[in-house]
């Protein structure tokens, strides 16, 4: 028998080069992108696309790559697109085009990818599923390249998902499956149809891990209280319980935060 041909992993071309010149080009495509959107409502592929061969190194992240003058795929740059794409977009419309932007995006690897690794807000349930669910469908494709987060350390999607969503999805299926795949398709699924009460649950299981991980905070036997984090949740509006209601670690570390900073006034 032929074996089954890899999938081709393809991403916009102009995230492969030097950070300035790279800056440059993806301010440009999301001002195209906003002209094709105001014209037609919807988002063509990149004009461009690159072959990202397996092994290829991916940065992920602004610290995880010092030299930013090499020629390399510096694909978190891919957020200054959203510059471009405002600028080009009259400002009521910008809420209504981001969400079918990320719609589309999603419905790529590499916009997948940049969705899950540096999501935007909001970071709801809700959303977390869909970016979570969208990166589980390029999950072969995107196990080639390698990918640079912290400074001096190369993972594999496997370690990535796991160094970044672990006490999230750990949060909502405690003691799940030691596969971060499985674990993350488990999640989605329990994510995708939680109710406010389950949101509440998972925040409140995820909080005493990262207060116990996070140095900074100085007043943890306060932050790790359950009863006194159900009052401050309760107390918050829709909106802002809506924005970190995935358990999704950084956004519920910077609400931690805000409360470390109210307490240290008292």
């Amino acid at each position: 028998m032929t074996p089954e041909p890899s999938p081709v992993l393809e991403f916009p071309a102009w995230l492969y080069g030097t950070t300035a010149a790279i800056l440059r080009k993806v301010r440009a495509e999301g001002r195209w992108w906003a002209r094709e959107y105001l014209k037609t409502g919807a988002f063509p592929q990149p004009r461009q696309m690159r072959q990202v061969p397996p092994g290829a190194v991916l940065v992920m992240h602004s610290g995880a790559e010092l030299d930013l003058g090499s020629t390399r795929w510096w694909v978190h740059l891919f957020a200054e697109v959203f510059m471009g794409l405002d600028e080009g977009v009259p400002e009521e419309a910008h809420q209504r085009m981001r969400d079918a932007f990320e719609s589309f995006c999603l419905s790529t690897p590499w916009g997948a990818l940049c969705h899950v690794v540096s999501p935007p807000p909001p970071r709801s349930a809700e959303r977390m599923a869909n970016r979570l669910a969208s990166l589980l469908r390029f999950w072969d494709v995107l196990q080639g390249p390698r990918y640079a987060f912290w400074f001096g350390r190369k993972y594999t999607l496997e370690e990535l998902m796991e160094d970044i969503y672990r006490k999230t999805l750990e949060a909502w299926c405690p003691g799940g499956p030691a596969s971060v795949r499985e674990h993350m398709a488990l999640t989605v699924e329990r994510m995708s149809r939680a109710t406010r009460e389950d949101c509440l649950e998972a925040v409140l299981r995820v909080i005493p891990v990262l207060v116990e991980v996070d140095t900074e905070f100085k007043h943890r036997e306060v932050l790790s209280d359950a009863g006194f984090l159900r009052e401050r949740l309760s107390a918050l509006s829709p909106k802002d319980f809506e924005d970190f209601s995935s358990a999704y670690k950084y956004t519920v570390t910077v609400q931690l935060a805000a409360w470390d900073r109210v307490l240290g006034r008292h």
